[in-house]
């Protein structure tokens, strides 16, 4: 038995047009989920010191940055055993040191000054205090615990 089938037009362009949009829904969000900020170039107000010495100290030594690098008052973006840092100089004898991953997505967060600012959704943080000055991020920056030794910041 041969069966004539029938396509009703409505429905197909619907579906199309259903399926079309959830296919470029998928490519909007896989794009949102990036979690590679960039770090190469240091954010406008960031401190010349974020490009020399704050991956890793000078001359291999295990601090993550020279003190004398950091203006007070100020920070710049380091590493710490390969993974993103941020580090500040609250004021002439002491540092803090925070994760540089945001709390709302993931993304690399930057030094800026007295600010550390996340470039995928703006959340901006106290580089003294890891705090939250502006959303969307939930929480402060996770605090990495460091203290000063011959100059040097280097991890508790």
């Amino acid at each position: 038995m041969d069966r004539d089938i029938t396509i009703n037009p409505v429905i197909a362009r619907r579906t199309a047009l259903v399926a079309g949009l959830g296919g470029a829904g998928a490519l909007a969000l896989a794009a949102c989920g990036s979690s590679g900020g960039s770090t190469a170039t240091p954010p406008a107000g960031g401190s010349a010191a974020s490009a020399s010495g704050a991956s890793g100290g000078s001359s291999g030594s295990s601090g993550i940055a020279a003190l004398d690098s950091i203006k007070v008052g100020s920070s710049i973006d380091a590493k710490l055993n390969g993974e993103p840092v941020l580090v500040s100089r609250p004021s002439a004898d002491a540092a803090a040191c925070f994760s540089a991953i945001c709390t709302h997505q993931g993304c690399i967060v930057e030094a800026a000054g007295k600010q550390f600012h996340c470039p995928c959704h703006g959340s901006i943080y106290n580089a003294m205090t890891g705090a939250v000055i502006q959303g969307p991020a939930p929480r402060p920056l996770a605090k990495i615990p460091v203290r000063i030794q011959k100059g040097e910041i280097v991890p508790n």
